[in-house]
């Protein structure tokens, strides 16, 4: 697909430290078409009673008019900030009130986009939204766009933020998008109960970061622990990782280190595993660094806690993970099946320690080349190119 404008929404800020599929998908998008990234605008509560964050600060001086809204990337993509604010909205009870101020919102969100992307010149655009249930729920009505798209790349459902108001208005968005795609066969399952035209268009991963090629320097801090490592990177939240599983694991392995990188929670904080002398936790690194860390382990884990939200999740980092020809250990769900010639995939913690083993002594360069091969099959460009194949098949419908 070339020279078409799209717009896209979404939860995630252009500004965040860590990976993001709308991100990712709209530098791919923007390669032979033109893209305004819409960051979502402030609410109430994040300007005057939140510190600012990393994914903030931006948004921030747009707001106190430090900052020019439109931020310009390239020749085809722009950032678009809001300078004003918004309802806090989610507290709400759910229903008539809640539906008022959430509309009050969207028309003020997209008059403004609306009249950003004519301003850069935009003709029927298509409308990208990840995952944005509530900030986007009226912007068909109100962008009219030439397509609506909605991304589900996560059951925001199974979430306590979200189990107010989600359950209600997701399957209404699904009813009324022109299109949707999500990045695993169940997420798409779910969404094909309230719209036929819900396909499954896989995951992406950026490979230009974990190219063999590349020289990655050992960070000073995998120094003080021994070989072999075995490892997670990316926010260890409770949400999604099983503590005692990990925590067990590495009890039986007392030889081994488990080396667990990123953002930490209260749980993982304060859990057992810290008095484990073989456990070490590295704490958060940039996205950039990502790859060296990955590069100083032996084995890598995806240890996810079986719940709703998980149950259907596309875990990019085993992609990134897969891309580095790393050994990977996860738990087995019915997404993770797409990777079961390439990963060993586990059901209690007596599988993980087998499999340990197994990683460990089965690792070899013909089994790292297949590894890597798989993970370019997941390219952002094939992904989307789904997309593309998919948006065209609804447009000629219309």
């Amino acid at each position: 697909m070339k020279g078409r404008d799209f717009i896209i929404t979404g939860l995630q800020s252009w500004d965040i430290p860590i990976g993001s599929n709308a991100i990712d998908i709209a530098k791919e998008i923007a390669i032979e078409n033109r893209v305004l990234y819409v960051n979502s605008p402030l609410d109430m509560m994040t300007i005057f009673r939140n510190k600012p964050t990393p994914e903030t600060v931006q948004r921030l001086d747009v707001y106190r008019k430090r900052k020019t809204p439109l931020r310009k990337i390239s020749e085809s993509l722009w950032v678009l900030d809001f300078p004003f604010w918004v309802w806090s909205v989610n507290g709400l009870p759910d229903g008539l009130i809640f539906d008022f101020f959430n509309k009050l919102n969207n028309k003020k969100i997209f008059k403004y986009v609306r009249k950003v992307s004519k301003e850069l010149g935009f003709k029927d655009p298509v409308h990208f939204i990840d995952n944005d249930i509530y900030r986007s729920f009226y912007s068909k009505e109100i962008l009219k766009p030439a397509l609506s798209i909605y991304y589900r790349r996560d059951n925001l459902q199974a979430i306590d933020f979200w189990k107010k108001h989600a359950p209600r208005l997701e399957p209404l968005l699904i009813a009324k998008s022109d299109l949707i795609v999500a990045n695993s066969p169940q997420l798409a399952a779910f969404a094909r109960k309230f719209n036929s035209q819900s396909f499954d268009v896989g995951q992406g991963v950026d490979l230009s970061a974990y190219d063999l090629s590349l020289e990655f320097v050992e960070q000073a801090e995998f120094e003080l622990i021994p070989k072999p490592r075995i490892g997670y990177i990316g926010d260890i939240t409770s949400l999604r990782l099983d503590a005692d599983l990990i925590y067990e694991l590495a009890k039986s392995k007392p030889d081994y280190s488990f080396v667990m990188i990123g953002r930490v929670d209260k749980l993982f904080a304060s859990h057992e595993m810290n008095k484990l002398k073989n456990v070490h936790f590295l704490g958060s690194v940039a996205k950039n660094m990502v790859p060296n860390y990955m590069s100083a382990l032996q084995v890598c884990l995806n240890p996810q806690l079986l719940n709703e939200l998980t149950i259907g999740n596309y875990p990019r980092k085993v992609d990134e993970y897969l891309a580095l020809g790393k050994p990977v250990i996860a738990t087995k769900t019915d997404t993770m099946e797409l990777f079961r010639e390439h990963a060993y995939l586990c059901s209690s913690v007596a599988d993980y320690e087998d499999a340990v083993e197994q990683a460990l002594l089965e690792d070899n360069e013909e089994k790292a080349r297949q590894r890597i091969l798989f993970a370019r099959s997941h390219s952002w460009k094939n992904n989307v190119n789904s997309i593309f194949n998919n948006i065209q098949k609804v447009l000629t419908k219309h």
